[in-house]
């Protein structure tokens, strides 16, 4: 499981603005203390300063140095005791002064042994459901909100495909594969005519995997095109090392989805850039799953028979059939 550094970096700033919040808290509350009992302002001088005093006896190594520490603690553990009775004396709480961690694991670090704490996880996850809702418009893409009934339940005259029972096996699937996304090791392809679900279908994917802790990057195929075109093109350094970042993420995110290929305008560059998305993911064993209205023979019309023949061997192909249940969700 790898993580979005531009996620992994929100979630870490968002970690730091927490500590830099109880410390303003934290200053807050002593100044209170301070203007109405002054007293523990000289005990809390006098405990800085046993500390320091401490430290010098220990790196002076004298003989005498541990009968001074010893003395020193027993001195500082009655300033400690002398500070508790004189907050509550001003009549606040023994520890409304205290500044543990807000997480002991990692006292506040964010990491353990090298490895992101839970803490920080949990931020992680959050930014990274808000990255998704940024692109997602709807808001409401859930399996829970995937209505078959949308779809006729009578056979095709042309297929003799009945459009409901296939798109209950599309929908089964897409649910397993996200609900089982660290267990499977192939990729998805969806495609159909417009308006069938394909792009509602790809971002339930995404918010199952993502809240499972994998890293997903969601976006258009014409977005996903213009950062590699900015990245090998533009002139500005600026634009350059933010396009180089974002085809980073593309390329090493846990789940790329790319929503609509098909739609960007297709030049040797895109398809250039399409076969080092698929085939770089692929190496490194890494998922995808590609959304589109093409059928298979416009899409070897479109693109070069290398793409072709990883998404025809590489990918599991899952047929949309229907109507436009957008006309039906605006007709009810």
């Amino acid at each position: 499981m790898s993580l979005d550094g531009k996620v992994l970096r929100k979630a870490r700033d968002r970690l730091e603005e927490n500590k830099r919040r109880r410390q303003a808290e934290l200053n807050r509350r002593t100044a209170e203390v301070y203007a109405k009992a002054p007293v523990i302002r000289q005990i809390d001088q006098r405990i800085r300063q046993t500390a320091a005093e401490a430290i010098t006896a220990v790196v002076s190594g004298s003989e005498s140095a541990e009968a001074a520490v010893e003395r020193i603690s027993e001195e500082n553990l009655a300033l400690q005791e002398d500070r508790e009775y004189e907050l509550v004396m001003a009549g606040f709480p023994q520890d409304y002064l205290d500044d543990g961690y807000a997480c002991e694991t990692c006292r506040d670090t964010g990491f353990v042994d090298g490895k992101p704490c839970r803490c920080l996880m949990e931020l992680y996850a959050q930014e990274q459901r808000k990255e998704l809702s940024s692109l997602l418009a709807g808001g409401n893409e859930s399996f829970d909100n995937f209505d078959l009934m949308l779809y006729d339940d009578k056979p095709d005259p042309k297929t003799g495909i009945n459009p409901r029972q296939q798109m209950e096996y599309v929908y089964d699937y897409c649910l397993q594969y996200a609900m089982k996304f660290g267990k499977y090791r192939y990729n998805l392809f969806l495609n159909g005519g417009t308006g069938l679900g394909k792009t509602f279908l790809s971002a339930c994917i995404a918010r199952v995997v993502a809240e499972s802790g994998y890293s997903v990057v969601y976006d258009t195929a014409q977005a996903i095109f213009s950062r590699f075109e900015t990245a090998h093109f533009s002139k500005s350094e600026e634009d350059i090392q933010e396009a180089r970042n974002e085809t980073h993420r593309i390329l090493n995110c846990d789940l790329l989805i790319i929503d609509d290929l098909g739609t960007e305008m297709t030049t040797s560059f895109t398809v250039s850039a399409l076969y080092e998305i698929i085939n770089t993911r692929l190496l490194e064993g890494r998922r995808t799953v590609i959304n589109s209205n093409l059928t298979m023979d416009q899409m070897r019309a479109r693109y070069s028979p290398q793409i072709l023949s990883r998404l025809e061997g590489e990918y599991r192909r899952l047929t949309f059939y229907g109507d436009d249940i957008r006309l039906k969700k605006n007709a009810r």
